[in-house]
């Protein structure tokens, strides 16, 4: 599709034209309540999936197909572009949302979508049905505009159904799928922008390790007085790690935990500070009274780009009113930490139990459980697709696009690992779209100009998205 002022009208005008069409095939979605985390909903989430099912093979899609897993099913489409040597692109997203009832704050049902004022309410609306669904309003004004009865490049989309609540059989439907899954490039629309003024593309996300760390002194609870000072105390013990985790600049002290860290070139530095970041109003969202963290690094670095150690929890002993003096018997210590590219999970998790193991005093016994892990992502600045991403955006947009990364972590270092494809972002979602709040909603003119992105990226992806 060629980058002209009149494509890019062509493109606009098919969007809106069928803006209204789109925005009722969307409602009609977000009225089917797929919450993954209620069992009560189970049914609702196969339904979600057989509504999505059916709506891709409308759009177009000669492969359309439920894939079950232990849990809530996924939803798979491919529409081969009929070129043998062309880009195979994967789109993930997710189709089941975060529980949400009335009595939560909602003004209005949020399970029946209502418009007002340039914004549709509803569950899912933003997190993750609406920017799942762009792709489709996208894909058809690519084949309007080009001519084209196929899109420019191999389209496949994987539609999980149990994001929020936390992926537990994703890792194993995608190595179980990775031959159907072989892509080139994955574009993940469960993401968002820095703001509506300022349209961004995310470039990584961080992964995450956490675990419980249970410390066993004592057979009982004894009395402090006749024991206190003459045998190890669990709960200060674990209180002696917590404190441990970081040295006098906040650095996490573990030894070899920054071990393989991509450290933050200085053009990514200064990207991050072209921004218009408001920190007294980032720490009104915080609720909290100041920012504290790494020394040398911005705020925006902290939670985009620096590893971290979290103390999630800590308790041990005598926890009722008054005074108890004992020496408890165990303890308790919940920990997280955030990795950046470059760290390995597994590393990380053996150098947390060597340093566990070096600091704790004999007698005290203790074990580590670990959750699941998630590996951190990142695309290279300079990464084509990543360009091509942008160009779509600009397209779009008609502005320049900056770049952000993403603090927390999510599925899809799981697809880059088994799949070997690099993982680039598409969102459209503004961080007042109230993800699993209530009044959940989303911009339409921001949905618009997603469905735009989507139908510029496909033939700029296909003529230049190869490393």
């Amino acid at each position: 599709m060629s980058n002209t002022p009149d494509t890019d009208n062509a493109v606009r005008a098919f969007v809106d034209d069928h803006r209204a069409a789109f925005l009722a095939e969307l409602s009609e979605w977000l009225r089917i309540p797929s919450v993954s985390a209620d069992p009560a909903r189970a049914e609702d989430v196969r339904r979600g999936a057989r509504w999505l099912r059916d709506h891709l093979a409308a759009t177009g899609f000669p492969v359309a197909e439920i894939w079950d897993t232990p849990g809530a099913p996924a939803v798979f489409a491919e529409w081969p572009s009929g070129d043998p040597d062309a880009l195979t692109v994967l789109v993930y997203g997710h189709h089941d949302v975060q529980p949400a009832d009335r009595a939560d704050g909602w003004r209005t049902d949020p399970f029946e979508p209502v418009i007002e004022d340039g914004r549709l309410y509803a569950r899912g609306a933003a997190d993750d049905k609406g920017q799942v669904l762009l792709h489709t309003l996208g894909i058809r004004a690519h084949l309007a505009v080009t001519g084209r009865v196929a899109p420019a490049v191999n389209l496949k989309l994987l539609i999980e159904g149990e994001e929020e609540s936390g992926s537990p059989h994703f890792p194993e439907l995608v190595r179980a799928h990775a031959d159907r899954l072989a892509c080139d490039t994955v574009i993940v629309s469960d993401t968002g922008m820095w703001s509506e003024d300022t349209p961004t593309v995310c470039t990584g996300m961080r992964g995450l390790v956490d675990c419980q760390i249970d410390l066993r002194g004592p057979g009982q609870d004894i009395h402090s007085g006749s024991f206190g000072g003459a045998v190890p105390n669990p709960a200060t013990e674990a209180a002696r790690l917590a404190a441990a985790l970081h040295d006098a600049d906040r650095k996490v002290a573990i030894p070899g935990f920054y071990d393989g860290v991509v450290e933050l070139t200085d053009r990514e530095r200064e990207l991050f500070a072209e921004l218009p970041f408001d920190e007294a109003g980032w720490l009104r969202t915080a609720h909290s009274r100041a920012t504290l963290g790494e020394a040398g690094y911005s705020t925006l670095e902290r939670i985009w780009a620096r590893p971290t150690a979290e103390v999630n929890g800590i308790g041990g002993g005598y926890q009722g009113p008054g005074g108890k003096t004992i020496v408890p018997s165990a303890a308790q210590l919940k920990l997280s930490f955030r990795l950046v590219a470059g760290q390995d999970v597994e590393k990380v998790q053996s150098a947390v139990r060597d340093w566990v193991a070096a600091l704790l005093p004999a007698g005290i016994r203790h074990e580590i459980t670990y959750w699941g892990a998630t590996r951190p992502c990142l695309t290279p600045l300079d990464h084509p697709a990543l360009q091509s991403v942008v160009r779509a955006m600009e397209r779009a947009f008609g502005q320049k696009i900056r770049f952000t990364r993403e603090g927390g972590s999510g599925p899809a270092a799981d697809l880059q690992d088994a799949l070997g494809a690099p993982v680039l972002f598409l969102g459209i979602s503004v961080p007042s779209d109230g993800w699993h709040a209530p009044n959940e909603k989303v911009e339409l003119g921001l949905l618009m100009k997603g469905a735009e992105t989507a139908a510029h990226l496909w033939a700029d992806l296909a003529e230049n998205g190869r490393e």
